[in-house]
């Protein structure tokens, strides 16, 4: 049998890990909120922990009567013994926000009594232990006939441990650090993405305004309603005939709608196409600073060209006139561009919008100068988003690296 010890270790602790079942070191919990102690409805949420179900379903969904529902007090740990997708995979997540609320007897509810409640957190975050109530829910189905996980299976799953307090103390508190600078992280970015949000509505015009309600500095002239035609050229796309491999694998990208929608500028397609490709397709060259502008399910979907490409017909690109149109201030009104195909198009089978369309698309416009301005600021603004998002998936990742080698998989 191989030794029962994680791949990192915190100094000084040496000893095997053990296995215990849940059931010896928790408690299960099953006090009704008979006196309607609480009416707070609680949810679990995979990323939020246990949530109010107001909150979670936005008013929508949450239980109404909560007589008879399981009472759950801070600090305790709560799992839906339901099947998800045919599988008993739910998050098990512990009582942190509130005092105490009401679960479905659905849940099954229990509170830590020989392990650091803060190691059982982080050890729920693993995948050791969804192999294991897999196996165990598995188990009971054959022997039971059962859909869901049964309590006395669910307490009979297998939890491999540090046998000291101290270590899963220090693991609990590493783990914790960890989760509060990813929460951190997670708000600074919910922030600057609301803050984004709020200058979209106040550095371009309300409908029927010809000034927006925010400006910079020295410019004090109307906008202007122009049609998108007269400030750049739609351009469409197409696809080599995909059994010549004399079309394929050349020096010209060429991008799909899928490709899109994730990253302000692209430079790099997954596919690309020769020369001979392009003069036998109807696919076009598209200069650097195009908008790429998805123009089918999934429509709306934009990038800018940082390097000059192609695109198969899933694409109505915006090539912007360099003397009309800023390429970063278009891009910057991706959701009123969207909003317009997503009304405009029509198709039986999905829902396209023309080249022919998007031109016709009205767009109030300041003159070139001030474009540049406002393009400038919300490209800063995406970079920082972007920054923070590239940090936030960083840490993600270190933790779930730290998640495989700092408990037994």
């Amino acid at each position: 049998m191989s030794k029962m010890t994680p791949q990192i270790r915190f100094q000084g602790f040496t000893d095997d890990w053990e296995e215990r079942k849940l059931s010896s070191i928790s408690e299960r919990v099953t006090r009704k909120n008979k006196n309607n102690e609480s009416t707070l409805p609680l949810t679990i949420s995979a990323q939020d922990g246990l949530v109010d179900q107001n909150d979670f379903f936005n008013k929508q969904v949450a239980s109404r009567d909560v007589t008879g529902y399981f009472l759950v007090k801070n600090g305790e740990f709560a799992y839906n013994k339901s099947y998800s997708n045919g599988y008993p995979w739910g998050a098990i997540k512990r009582l942190d926000k509130y005092d105490m609320g009401v679960l479905s007897t659905l849940y099954i509810v229990f509170r830590p009594t020989e392990i650091n409640s803060q190691f059982l957190v982080s050890y729920y975050d693993t995948t050791r232990w969804y192999r294991e109530v897999s196996k165990n829910a598995a188990e009971g189905a054959r022997n039971h006939g059962l859909l869901n996980i049964a309590p006395t299976d669910f307490f009979n799953t297998l939890l491999v441990v540090p046998n000291t307090v101290d270590e899963q103390e220090k693991i609990g508190s590493f783990f914790k650090q960890l989760d509060d600078t990813i929460a951190l992280h997670q708000r600074k970015l919910d922030l600057l993405k609301e803050q984004k949000k709020g200058f979209l509505q106040k550095m371009f015009p309300k409908n029927g305004a010809k000034v927006p309600e925010l400006r910079f500095e020295g410019f004090t002239d109307d906008w202007e309603e122009r049609k998108l035609g007269e400030l750049s050229n739609i351009v469409g796309g197409g696809t080599p005939s995909t059994s010549n491999p004399e079309y394929w694998d050349g020096d010209i990208d060429w991008y799909a709608p899928a490709e899109i929608g994730e990253q302000s500028y692209v430079s790099k397609s997954k596919k690309t196409i020769t020369e001979l490709g392009l003069k036998k397709s109807s696919a076009r060259i598209l200069p650097v600073g195009t908008v790429l502008f998805t123009s089918r399910a999934g429509i709306g979907n934009t990038a800018i060209l940082a390097k000059e490409a192609t695109t198969n017909q899933g694409f109505q690109s915006i090539v912007p006139d360099q003397n009309k149109l800023d390429s970063y201030f278009i891009f910057s009104r991706t959701n009123e561009l969207k909003r317009y195909g997503e009304v405009t198009g029509a198709g039986s089978t999905f829902v396209e919008v023309s080249g022919k369309q998007m031109s016709k698309m009205s767009i109030m416009v300041p003159e070139l100068s001030e474009q540049q301005k406002i393009g400038s600021f919300f490209k800063q603004l995406d970079d920082t988003i972007a920054l923070h998002q590239r940090k936030l998936n960083l840490l993600t990742e270190q933790k779930k690296g730290f998640l495989q080698k700092m408990f037994v998989s």
